[in-house]
């Protein structure tokens, strides 16, 4: 009895160390698969505005697809918070860091850090400025300007006569696509005679503050026929606020990035367009870049844009107008929003 009691404990310990030793090798494999996956770093500005959730999903999903691993950080609109997070990669020694940056001139030093330590940057949407980054992907921010400048001076007002006077409501100086755009919707009122009654600029892209200007500039906004926002999030603020005013599709308003609450405003007639960047397509190309500059290969950026300080390499997607008469083409057949969803307002739409 104790020889066969003996014998079996030596058998289970002998099964126990095997099985050990295997679990040791599948953690080890593991442990090796993870490291020799690419390593990517992505900080946001922040989720207030409702495209960068469409973006980030994209790019991790694509990315993954590649062989890459993402780690995704919120700054929450707090540009210390960014650095922070960028020289948190940095230790982190990633392959790759894309940057969704808060504000275009205070990140120049710690890019430089980055690319001191043989990392790749990425600049996405909007460009760092003096950074000598490797890449700048966004869309072209002065057609987006330009087309949302089109949609001013093709308006007619409900009493079917033509636009005289602008309001423009952007957002903040310190992001530099705001620059952009605004150079290419004054170019289209210059050329169309336009009156640009007054300019504000909402720091951190605040939808509020664009909404108190429509509250305490009762004068201004009685002068204007038409009301630039600098994207969709401040023009469903000031058309609410407009509602107030019981003059919501009475003055015409524009937006950008094609938010759901904004093409339900096109269609309902409180918003006279919107321009559609296909961010699933900027997102895509900008994992497969990021990837690419991973493995030390070249992007296919054919432009430079000038940040400043350097000439960097750029790549710029095309924006597309949205109008309630092309609705359906660009946002619904695109898979972009639902037509039930931007429809669910306007009775009969849906029989």
């Amino acid at each position: 009895m104790m020889k066969k009691a003996v014998f079996s404990i030596f058998l289970l310990l002998l099964l126990l160390l095997t099985g050990c030793g295997a679990g040791e090798e599948q953690v080890a494999e593991e442990a090796v698969e993870t490291e020799d996956k690419m390593q990517i770093g992505m900080s946001f500005d922040s989720f207030v505005i409702e495209r960068w959730q469409r973006d980030r999903d994209v790019f991790v999903s694509t990315a993954k697809e590649l062989g890459a691993e993402v780690n995704v950080q919120n700054a929450n609109g707090d540009i210390e918070e960014q650095i922070a997070q960028i020289e948190y990669f940095i230790d982190k020694e990633m392959d790759v860091i894309v940057i969704i940056c808060i504000d275009s001139d205070s990140l120049s030093s710690v890019v430089q850090k980055a690319k001191n330590a043989g990392i790749k940057v990425i600049a996405y949407d909007r460009l760092i400025k003096n950074a000598d980054v490797d890449l700048y992907i966004s869309f072209d921010n002065e057609m987006v300007g330009t087309m949302m400048g089109e949609g001013i001076a093709g308006y007619e007002s409900s009493g079917g006569e033509g636009v005289e006077t602008v309001l423009m409501l952007c957002g903040p100086h310190a992001d530099n696509n705001v620059s952009m755009v605004e150079k290419g919707f004054r170019e289209v009122m210059r050329r169309e005679g336009i009156e640009i009654i007054d300019t504000m600029y909402a720091d951190g892209w605040k939808a509020e503050l664009a909404a108190a200007y429509v509250y305490e500039h009762a004068d201004a906004v009685n002068r204007a026929d038409t009301i630039m926002c600098g994207n969709d999030d401040i023009a469903t603020a000031v058309v609410r606020a407009l509602a107030e005013r019981r003059l919501a599709g009475k003055i015409g308003v524009v937006g950008q990035d094609a938010d759901l609450a904004a093409c339900q405003r096109i269609v309902q007639g409180t918003q006279i367009m919107t321009v559609y960047k296909p961010v699933e397509k900027l997102a895509q190309k900008a994992a497969q870049c990021a990837v690419a500059l991973g493995k030390g290969e070249e992007t296919g950026a054919e432009n430079m844009i000038d940040d400043g300080s350097y000439e960097v390499p750029y790549m710029a997607l095309s924006p597309i107008s949205v109008y309630r008469d092309n609705m359906d083409e660009v946002i619904i057949n695109s898979g972009f929003h639902l037509k039930e969803d931007v429809y669910l307002n306007v009775p009969g739409a849906l029989e």
